[in-house]
């Protein structure tokens, strides 16, 4: 009977181990058959992160160089880079003395000072609150009536629009007096929020003689800074053998030759809200406008 008890025991031992034992088997067999779907699984999160990753880093991370950064202090002389002009001016009307024979862009920090900047700027965010988009890109044209001027920002406009006039006409050989402000001139804003119509989709690469077929000589008058008031934003130039970009800095000026050989956009803004105004000139006396005027 002892012996017969032993037994059972055994038996119900060994019987236990194989249960545990073909259990084991079963999760390792339905693992095993699991694991092929699952490394699949795995590797197309894996595939679509990267891509999507890439996608995000390519929409800004395509730059290739810094033409002036922020922490630069471009002065006395404009910072000049030439380039080849394109053939968007044959297809006007070309007047002697004025229409592009020299091409290129530059940037200066000598024309306008920071503080006049500052005046300006505050005028901006005045103007752009009371009729700004909603989105994240709004413009003020200085034209339009929608802004009462005041007497310090017309003297100080008509200040800073002649002496860009003169770098201009300086830098790229030109007959100043041949040179005419056109429209549209305009303030601008813009931060992160959201477009909201297609109108505040300002990243979008162009051509200024394109877009603008008045445009001859283009120029921004930038009134914050890049890195501390906003993050993103930064002016890129789109050249066949890479990008360059322009960091903004309150009071610089970064002006061009309007054809297709600038083709350029501006980054996303990520953070905070950018400031600027465009201030650009024509060699068409038909499509010249007056300064802004008091109301």
């Amino acid at each position: 009977m002892v012996r017969m008890r032993n037994t059972k025991s055994v038996n119900g031992t060994e019987i236990e181990k194989k249960i545990k034992r073909g259990n084991a088997l079963r999760q390792g067999s339905a693992w095993r058959g699991y694991r092929g779907p699952v490394t699949l699984l795995l590797v197309a999160v894996c595939v679509c992160g990267s891509a999507v990753w890439q996608y995000v880093t390519s929409l800004d991370g395509d730059i290739a160089e810094t033409l002036v950064s922020q922490g630069e202090r471009v002065s006395p002389h404009p910072r000049v880079f030439t380039v080849q002009c394109s053939e968007d001016y044959e297809n006007h009307k070309r007047y002697p003395g004025c229409t592009p024979q020299k091409c290129g862009r530059a940037v200066t920090d000598s024309v306008v000072t920071r503080e006049e900047a500052q005046v300006l700027r505050r005028l901006a965010e005045r103007g752009i609150a009371l009729a700004g988009s909603e989105g994240g890109a709004s413009i003020l044209d200085l034209h339009s009536g929608a802004l009462s001027m005041g007497k310090q920002f017309v003297n100080i406009y008509r200040d800073v629009r002649g002496r860009i006039q003169a770098a201009i006409a300086e830098t790229f050989g030109l007959d100043s007096t041949l040179l005419y402000l056109t429209k549209p001139t305009f303030f601008s804003r813009i931060n992160s929020t959201a477009a909201k119509t297609q109108h505040d989709e300002y990243w979008h690469p162009h051509v200024d003689k394109v877009t603008y077929g008045s445009f001859d000589y283009t120029s921004l008058l930038y009134l914050s800074d890049y890195g501390s008031d906003f993050t993103g934003g930064r002016f890129v130039f789109m050249d066949q053998n890479g990008n360059r970009t322009v960091e903004p800095r309150a009071g610089r000026v970064s002006f061009f030759s309007s054809g297709s050989e600038n083709l350029h956009r501006v980054e996303r803004v990520t953070w905070g809200t950018r400031y600027a105004i465009t201030v650009s000139f024509t060699c068409d006396p038909a499509h010249a406008i007056s300064d802004p005027t008091l109301l």
